[in-house]
């Protein structure tokens, strides 16, 4: 750990004006970004009382060996940088706001030629309107279904709205009229999308004047004695009045706002936000943030406002429990954003108020159930790793850990995995896969991937000056002509790790003492002897130390052994994911395409039942006739095409 002290920027060398400064660890990388109105003020408070700092600010303190500052001009450029900066980098000691689940939005594609309705979740996509979120998939589809009576809008996949098209017959929902059948002609291409504007505009709150119309059209049905229409028309008003009903008012007609409020202690905070659209619910959403150093609601609201509102709409109007410290400038940006002024105010009295308070109750409540469930994470994982340093004998907790596996069927399309796990937890970013050129077994497979995987790291230290050019190892890679990968290091200008330039402290691979033994001499054999090398095998669930004869047994309900079987899962599904779309890329690739009647789905089966491509050519018409949903023709067929391919 680092002194702060060694770091500590001389005395009167800090700027007073306002601006955005980076903490970095001793590979460069950034750990921290904040901003300040008074750079000076701010980052001495760091270094002023060490001792009276928030616990987890102090860890900050100790893991950076460097701060680094850029004056700004004014506090609505700081924030965008500070925000920008935080993006980029990814800093683990910032706060960063959680979706405690993945929310569906009801979404209508309106950049497709027949716009369709469809429930989504994830990220959003350009050219598509979304609504919500909402709490449960089902409500949307409850809903969906009132109003396809009204707007009766595609809803169908891109295969079925295609294939219908190609038979000329439309799906059921065409024949029950809840779909308008753009598949097969019933509507043009205008009046199909007029029909989506519509749903979209009731979707938006302006529900009184569809309602008023069909009402209107219902009465001049019954005046011209044609009731059957009528009849159709009061039944369709009914369903737009209940898909109302399930929506609760809660303020005037025609307000649009979001509605945040949370609940902290001092370790953690949870985030609640109401959506309000025309005067309505639409939709509910919660965050979890772990505080890293003393803040204020303001400071956590104001967070919440720049990540939010990154790639979300913005409302006309912003309610909050409390008001952001630069509220000003927090105003200014997000107007500019959403391209007209947007209120953010604190409500005193009424129905906001009485909102804000059902809001808070909600955030309360999903902070207690939060910690319910973390307290049991934190320390089985902070449990797991110790409990794993102490069994492997390592100096400390391997923070990071990187898991191998290697995949193949009968020695084709070998490859393999990395997958890595940062305080117990899986790094997705990180991962990394593996084409593997050699075809020896899965012990050459594992010394080639470990050799791969830290030749770029030394490559990359070199490349920064970080591994002196004289010692053993950077002689090694001389040896081997490997050269440094100029432009792939940590740079030490932004402080992104690419590729591999972060190194593990534990190295798993998928196996036991073979393929131990292979990773720790590639280890070796290039110079590096600061990383620990296990090996799990399958079988009993043995941990394989290099060079010992005998394995560690790890207690079957330890939390040591239950972490190191989701790292190896986890490296396994990943390593079998890419395995499978090489293969069948192979086989789409392969004389199976000319096959007259053979589609992707009887290909996979073909290849899953005899294991690869090479089986397959060795198989008989009436080998491949025990494959389901293969008829004798198509079996000759088959059997004619790969001889032809191998001939």
């Amino acid at each position: 750990m680092a002194d702060p002290a060694t770091y500590r920027p001389a005395p009167g060398s800090i700027p007073e004006s306002p601006g955005v400064y980076r903490f970095r660890d001793p590979g460069g990388r950034v750990i921290y970004v904040g901003k300040a109105k008074s750079l000076r003020q701010r980052l001495n408070s760091y270094f002023a009382d060490f001792a009276g700092l928030h616990p987890r600010t102090q860890t900050m303190l100790t893991s950076a060996s460097s701060v680094d500052w850029t004056v700004v001009g004014t506090e609505v450029e700081a924030l965008q940088l500070e925000y920008s900066w935080i993006k980029e980098f990814d800093p683990r000691f910032n706060v960063k706001y959680r979706d405690d689940k993945s929310y569906p939005y009801l979404a209508v594609t309106m950049g497709e030629d027949f716009p369709r309705v469809q429930v989504l979740r994830g990220a959003k996509r350009k050219g598509t309107r979304y609504f919500g979120p909402y709490s449960h998939a089902w409500a949307i589809r409850e809903t969906v279904d009132l109003l396809l009576r009204v707007f009766p809008v595609r809803t169908c996949s891109a295969g079925v709205f295609k294939r219908a098209g190609q038979i000329g017959r439309p799906c059921l929902l065409g024949y029950i009229d809840k779909c308008s059948a753009p598949c097969v002609g019933r509507v043009t291409p205008e009046e199909h999308r007029d029909l989506a504007e519509d749903f979209c505009d009731f979707m938006a709150g302006n529900t009184t004047r569809f309602i008023k119309r069909l009402e209107r059209d219902m009465r001049a049905a019954a005046a011209v004695e044609e009731y059957e229409k009528a009849a159709r028309l009061r039944d369709d008003v009914q369903a737009l009045q209940r898909a109302l009903e399930k929506q609760t008012v809660v303020l005037g007609d025609g307000t649009d706002c979001d509605v945040i409020a949370l609940a902290e202690d001092p370790l953690e905070a949870a985030v609640q936000v109401f959506y309000v659209r025309g005067g309505r619910i639409r939709g509910q959403r919660g965050w979890v943030v772990d505080k890293v150093e003393e803040t204020t609601s303001g400071d956590l609201v104001e967070q919440f406002l720049l990540q939010m509102y990154s790639e979300a709409t913005i409302p006309r109007e912003i309610l909050v429990q409390a008001s952001p410290p630069d509220v000003e400038a927090v105003i200014e940006l997000l107007s500019e954003q959403r391209g007209s002024r947007v209120d953010l105010r604190v409500p005193q009295r009424g129905d906001k108020k009485s909102l804000m308070e059902t809001v808070e109750r909600n955030a309360k409540e999903s902070l207690a159930q939060h910690k319910l469930r973390r307290a049991s994470d934190l320390t089985t994982r902070s449990r797991a790793l110790q409990e794993i340093a102490d069994a492997l004998d390592l100096d400390q907790a391997p923070l990071r850990i990187e898991c191998y596996d290697v995949s193949h069927i009968q020695g084709s399309d070998v490859v393999a995995s990395m997958v890595v796990f940062e305080d117990g937890l899986a790094r997705k970013s990180e991962y990394r896969r593996f084409s593997i050129k050699s075809a020896e077994g899965d012990v050459a497979s594992i010394y080639e991937v470990i050799c791969r995987r830290f030749k770029r790291y030394l490559e990359e230290r070199v490349a920064t000056g970080e591994l002196d050019g004289e010692s053993p190892a950077a002689e090694q890679l001389a040896e081997q002509g490997s050269e440094p990968a100029a432009g792939t290091p940590i740079d030490p200008e932004t402080g992104r790790p690419r590729k591999f330039a972060y190194p593990p402290n534990l190295v798993v691979v998928d196996g036991g003492p073979a393929q131990a033994a292979a990773a720790q001499r590639a280890l070796d054999e290039l110079g590096i002897d600061d990383v620990a090398v296990c090996g799990l095998a399958k079988r009993l669930e043995e941990v394989w130390l290099p060079g010992e004869d005998l394995p560690v047994i790890l207690p079957r309900t330890s939390e040591s052994l239950y972490l190191l079987q989701r790292v190896r899962d986890e490296a396994h599904r990943f390593a079998i994911t890419y395995h499978r779309s090489k293969r069948s890329k192979a086989l789409k690739e392969s004389a199976l395409d000319q096959v007259p009647g053979l589609g992707p789905s009887r290909r996979q089966a073909l290849l899953r039942h005899f294991g690869s491509v090479k089986r397959l050519r060795e198989a008989t018409a009436a080998d491949i006739l025990e494959v389901p949903g293969i008829g004798p023709a198509t079996a000759d067929a088959i059997v004619a095409a790969l001889k032809d391919d191998r001939g």
